[in-house]
Parts: C-alpha cells; sequence; structure tokens
C-alpha cells in the first residue's frame, strides 16, 4: 500500500513537471530524491508529534521549497495570494508594513505611511522575532504576514529586535489599509513635492494628475523644480517604476533585466517626453527605499536628470515573477537581476546618493533676549515708525505661539539645493 502511494505522489509531480514549459525530462538523481520525499512525507504524517494533514505537510514542504531560495521567493496559499493582490490594488487590512524573510525571521523592508506601523515607531531593517508572543523562526513569510493581518480594529503585539537596541514589543491595533500613492504639495518659490509611497498601478496617472494640480495651485505657471521623495517606498510594480522614470527623461535605457531564461532578458527605453521640460529635479531617498524605488533612482541619476540625496538605499535588485498556481493559490519566485543603465547590480548594494543627508531633528533658536538696535540706551528714535510696539509684540508672541509642525529635515535640504539649481539655470 506505502508502495502504492509513493508511486501515485511520483506519478502526480512527474505530470505536473512535464507540464512544465522547456520542463527537462526528471534524471534518475531526481527520481530517487522523490522517493526519499515521500518517504518523509510518509514518516512526518504518521509520526509527527502534532497531528497533520496531508494538504498543511505539502503546504509546509512547498513553502521550504521556495523560501530556501532566496528571501523573496515564497509560496502564496489561496488566503495570501488574494492579500497580495489587494495591496497591489492599492487598499488592504493589517499593520502597514512591507516585509521580506531573512534569517528565519522577519524582516521589515519599510513602514507604509499614515499606517499603525509607521505610527508606532517600526522602522526599515527592524526584525520581527514574535506575533502575540510566538516565535516566528521556524514559520514562513506567508504565515507570518497571515498572522499580521486580522480583523480591523483588532490588537497585536510584535517583538522587535533592533540594531543596536534590547527586544522590545508594540502593541498596535490592526487597521484597514489604504495606500495612497502619491501625496504632493507646493513649496516656495513654485517647487513641487511628490511623495511616491509605494507602486501600485496608479502610480503614473496620480503623479501627472499632481503635477497638473501643483501648476495650478503655481497660478498656472510652471514649476521652478520639483523634490520626488521614494523614501520609505519598498517598492512594487517594475512597469510603473519605468513609466515614472520615463516622464521626466528624453531617451536611453531605464531599466534593464537579466534571467537565466531569456524571456526574462528585456530592456525598458525611455520616449521623447520630458514633463518638467529639463526643470530641476532632487530624488530623496533612505534605506527604507527599495526594488521599484531604486530603479526610479538610478534611472534619472545615471541620466544626470537628477540629483539624489538622503541615504543609500535598501539594495532589492531582484526581479519576482508572480505565478498563479492551481487551487487559488500563487508563488513568487525570483527570476531575474535588473541593471541599471550604466550596466550595475544595485542587489545587496543599494543606490548611494550624490549628497548624504541624514535626518535630523531642527529646533528653531529662539533666545528669551534679542538684541537690536532699539534695545540700546539713547538709541534715535524713528519718528516715521508710528506702530504700535505693544501690537508688535503681540503679534510676534502670537506667531511664535502656534503650533511648530516637526521640520524635515532631508525635505529642506532637498528645497534649498532646487533653489540654488534653478537660480544657476537662470544665468
Amino acid at each position: 500500500m506505502l508502495k502504492l502511494k509513493k508511486l501515485l505522489v511520483v506519478l502526480s509531480l512527474f505530470v505536473g513537471l512535464t507540464q512544465v514549459a522547456n520542463a527537462k525530462p526528471l534524471s534518475s538523481e531526481i527520481l530517487g530524491k522523490l522517493d526519499v520525499f515521500t518517504e518523509v512525507f510518509e514518516r512526518v504524517r504518521l509520526n509527527y508529534v502534532e497531528e497533520l494533514s496531508g494538504s498543511e505537510i505539502m503546504d509546509k514542504a512547498i513553502s521550504g521549497m521556495l523560501s530556501g531560495l532566496d528571501p523573496h521567493s515564497s509560496y502564496l496559499p489561496p488566503k495570501s495570494f488574494k492579500s497580495m493582490q489587494e495591496q497591489t490594488s492599492g487598499e488592504f487590512g493589517g499593520l502597514g508594513i512591507t516585509v521580506s524573510w531573512d534569517k528565519g525571521v522577519v524582516k521589515v523592508i519599510s513602514p507604509i505611511d499614515d499606517t499603525p506601523a509607521a505610527k508606532a515607531g517600526i522602522q526599515s531593517g527592524d526584525y520581527i522575532i514574535k506575533i502575540d508572543g510566538e516565535d516566528v523562526e521556524g514559520s514562513s513569510l506567508s504565515k507570518a504576514v497571515d498572522k499580521m493581518r486580522g480583523k480591523v480594529g483588532s490588537k497585536i503585539t510584535i517583538t522587535i529586535l533592533r540594531e543596536g537596541e534590547k527586544p522590545f514589543e508594540k502593541t498596535l491595533t490592526r487597521e484597514k489599509i489604504k495606500t495612497p500613492a502619491v501625496k504632493s504639495s507646493l513649496q516656495e518659490q513654485g517647487i513641487g513635492y511628490v511623495r511616491v509611497t509605494t507602486f501600485n498601478q496608479t502610480v503614473e496617472d496620480n503623479v501627472l494628475k499632481a503635477l497638473t494640480d501643483l501648476k495650478k495651485e503655481n497660478k498656472d505657471k510652471e514649476l521652478s523644480g520639483l523634490v520626488l521623495d521614494l523614501r520609505n517606498n519598498p517598492g512594487g510594480l517594475l512597469e510603473q517604476a519605468v513609466r515614472l522614470s520615463d516622464l521626466f527623461l528624453d531617451q536611453g535605457d531605464i531599466v534593464s533585466t537579466k534571467g537565466r531564461n531569456e524571456l526574462q532578458n528585456q530592456v525598458f527605453k525611455a520616449t521623447d517626453g520630458d514633463v518638467l521640460d529639463g526643470k530641476p529635479i532632487v530624488v530623496l531617498i533612505n534605506g527604507g527605499s527599495a526594488s521599484a524605488s531604486e530603479i526610479v533612482t538610478a534611472a534619472l541619476k545615471d541620466h544626470n536628470r537628477a540629483l539624489v540625496m538622503g541615504t543609500k538605499t535598501f539594495g532589492k535588485g531582484s526581479v519576482q515573477t508572480v505565478i498563479p498556481l492551481s487551487q487559488g493559490a500563487g508563488m513568487k519566485l525570483t527570476t531575474a537581476l535588473y541593471y541599471t543603465p550604466n550596466n550595475e547590480t544595485i542587489q545587496a548594494k543599494g543606490v548611494a546618493p550624490d549628497i548624504i543627508v541624514k535626518q535630523a531633528k531642527l529646533e528653531e533658536f529662539n533666545p528669551n533676549i534679542q538684541f537690536s538696535e532699539s534695545t540700546l540706551n539713547g538709541h534715535l528714535e524713528n519718528k516715521k515708525d508710528k506702530s504700535d510696539k505693544k501690537d508688535d509684540k503681540k503679534t510676534t508672541q502670537k506667531k511664535n505661539n502656534g503650533k511648530d509642525d516637526k521640520k524635515d529635515y532631508q525635505l529642506l535640504r532637498a528645497v534649498d539645493t532646487i533653489k540654488a539649481l534653478a537660480l544657476w539655470n537662470q544665468k
């Protein structure tokens, strides 16, 4: 009976593999390994300390096959596959973090703006080692992600390991995560600010709309420059990264991909037309900028179309192909590496900024005692100034007592750089 079961499993695997395009015939060595596989399967099913169904064992086996390849290849059971599709379309439920599998635990690539994770101070590079008191090690990425998702309003406690610190816990409340991919605002002197938080299906259209809206806000005058903020953007759709880059480039390669399969070898080129007509661009990046963000950054940098400012990016230079499987499942498989226009890979290397600017906390220097000509004994009065000094004092106090918003040092530096470049171009 056992031999019959083994034969059926081997035959089913053989048939499945032969149905895959360009599959090579199974060697005797692989058939021997399949014998070992079926033997392990039976021993786990009959003797493991906890009873598991055959389906559960197979899911674990498939997951192990993929997660053992690299941190980004993974098996997506039906529930996880559906959740991933929701995330790409722009709305899903959970904590609001993009993660990978590293060293047997969950590694945070980037928190998404205005989500429970971002509000709780979770940072790029953090490791999630426990979820609701249960160790993540020994599980899988898809299972960890499923645990972090849940009913909106429910609480979850995760244990974080951060470099240089002892493990600590954070309790978060799950929310329905809506990811507006693009945010924008008009800065001083007609400088546009566009933040891209993720590369979902709406990015190109929303950036074009943002640029149009900024021009209207600028009294229908052309923008004097643009700050493109890709900080803590974990990536997303390659197609959208290419389209965003193409908005600001007239010609040349944007990115190329190279893999084992010739079908994976592609070159994406820019088409004629720069929506900013050569106006200066500063791209802001940090350690949470990954994948598609790095494609855009490298393309604009290599073509000398933008000045890159901030800190080095994450270094995810691999391409994952999402493959639908039977029974509603799917898989993410690393199929290629991408290369910048200068034919360099950023895998595990990242994109370095042209100007290193680390984030800093800004505090306005406002001493209680300020000296001026008018405070000196015996100063000459300005007889033409009839303003009420008391009212002046009140106005100053009111101004200083207003809400002091947190200042974004990197953004301020980027805006100042755009001002300088715009001024230089006028000469």
